[in-house]
């Protein structure tokens, strides 16, 4: 039998909704970040740079993109005949076949490829946050403690920890209560959803709680353990941790990117992200165009304005458009004397000449207040901008658009056109 001391797995099936048009056709974990990256990337560099050889990647919405991004895992060094990367979808079974109903339900549907290895740990983790952890330290706490499960936490300010899950503890960090999105939190330690648990504790409670509905690990597992009587201690991380779940937080992420002395540094030596990276040209920045506080990828054109914003790789901005403060993603064409302020434009997107994108008062999203919000505009993959348009705050796009969409050349704050993917 093979025999690892730690095996990660990574849940990355999830839809990302509060995303918007931007994970229409496309899981969160796939999304692109910081120009080159996807989100993805961060969870898989965490675990080869802290030592963990062998991960499985769970996927199942919009798999397609996620699973051709991981491949066989050679950018992160996770090619490797014993352990390495492996996507592990959902799949017909001779009963109780179903899709991933909750975190620890797809964690139980792979019961058999966690034997495969006879781990003495396994930790949990989640595809959709940026962060730089040393699991290899998390594990030595845990060992240091005689955990049977660690839960890593970070403190977050009080009247944001109901969003959470909440852990209390008492003096030497173990955890004495946990509070799953409490109304009125008792702390502000929020689970920031990594575990270590101990193979035989993990193993014990996922068949146990096998038939519980949309099972889950702050709902039920952690719970349960706690009726177990286990030993649960609080992990705290101190460290730069963001939650790229709604759009706003995930257009500050990156904005944060760019910022003189970055709190996420991409550029460190002793702790690198790896990405898979496409073979593309140099960049080419014309004698007239003017770059400030940005990142530009590999392959871009840029003959226009670019002022504090981040620019994927293989884009083209043409002579007289300005874009300030937004996200570009690859592939995306921006075409002359186009303007754009405070906007996420999704891949493969072309927008036509003289366009103002983002730019009058604010309004509510007709479309959804939750998700539209923060005075952004958002345009989703493939979507095609006709020349001449102006586009508001909180507005959403999706899809090839012509002039007879938009109301006397316009598409106020807060509305939408939807003409592609799921809203």
């Amino acid at each position: 039998m093979i025999k690892k001391e730690m095996i990660a797995m990574l849940l990355a099936g999830g839809q990302g909704s509060r995303l918007g048009v931007l994970t229409a056709k496309v899981a969160k974990p796939a999304v692109a970040f910081g120009g080159k990256y996807r989100i993805i990337d961060f969870p898989l560099s965490n675990c080869i740079n802290s030592g963990i050889d062998t991960v499985g990647v769970l996927t199942q919405y919009q798999p397609l993109r996620l699973n051709a991004h991981i491949g066989i895992g050679i950018p992160w060094d996770l090619d490797r005949n014993i352990g390495g990367v492996t996507v592990l979808p959902p799949y017909e079974k001779s009963e109780n076949t179903d899709w991933y109903t909750g975190t620890a339900n797809a964690i139980f549907q792979n019961l058999e490829y966690m034997e495969t290895y006879n781990p003495d740990y396994v930790l949990i983790l989640s595809g959709d946050h940026i962060y730089k952890m040393d699991y290899e330290v998390m594990l030595d706490y845990h060992k240091a403690n005689e955990a049977d499960v660690t839960i890593a936490a970070m403190p977050v300010p009080i009247e944001e920890a109901s969003r959470f899950g909440v852990v209390v503890t008492d003096d030497n960090n173990r955890i004495t209560e946990f509070q799953e999105k409490p109304e009125h939190p008792k702390s502000n330690l929020a689970s920031m959803g990594i575990y270590i648990f101990n193979w035989k504790v993990l193993k014990e409670a996922l068949i146990k709680l096998k038939d519980q509905q949309n099972c889950d690990f702050g709902m039920h597992i952690i719970p349960y353990c706690f009726e177990q009587g286990r030993r649960i201690f609080s992990y705290e991380y101190t460290g730069y941790w963001k939650d790229v779940g709604t759009l706003g937080s995930y257009w500050e992420a990156n904005m944060e990117l760019i910022d003189i002395v970055p709190d996420f540094n991409l550029y460190e030596e002793f702790w690198k992200i790896y990405t898979k990276s496409d073979s593309l040209p140099p960049q080419y920045i014309a004698g007239s165009s003017v770059i400030e506080k940005s990142i530009v990828g590999e392959g871009c054109t840029i003959c226009g304005e670019v002022y504090n914003s981040v620019i994927s790789p293989d884009v083209t901005i043409e002579e007289g458009a300005v874009v300030k403060d937004s996200i570009i993603m690859q592939g995306s064409v921006i075409k002359s004397g186009t303007k754009i302020d405070k906007s996420i434009i999704a891949e493969r997107t072309v927008v036509g000449k003289d366009c103002e994108i983002g730019f009058g008062e604010s309004a509510p999203s007709k479309l959804s207040t939750k998700i539209y919000a923060f005075d952004l505009a958002v345009i989703g993959e493939n979507s095609v901008i006709p020349d001449g348009v102006k586009i508001g705050k909180n507005t959403a796009i999706s899809g090839e658009t012509d002039l007879s969409d938009y109301t006397d050349g316009e598409l106020a704050a807060g509305d939408y056109i939807i003409k592609a993917g799921e809203i």
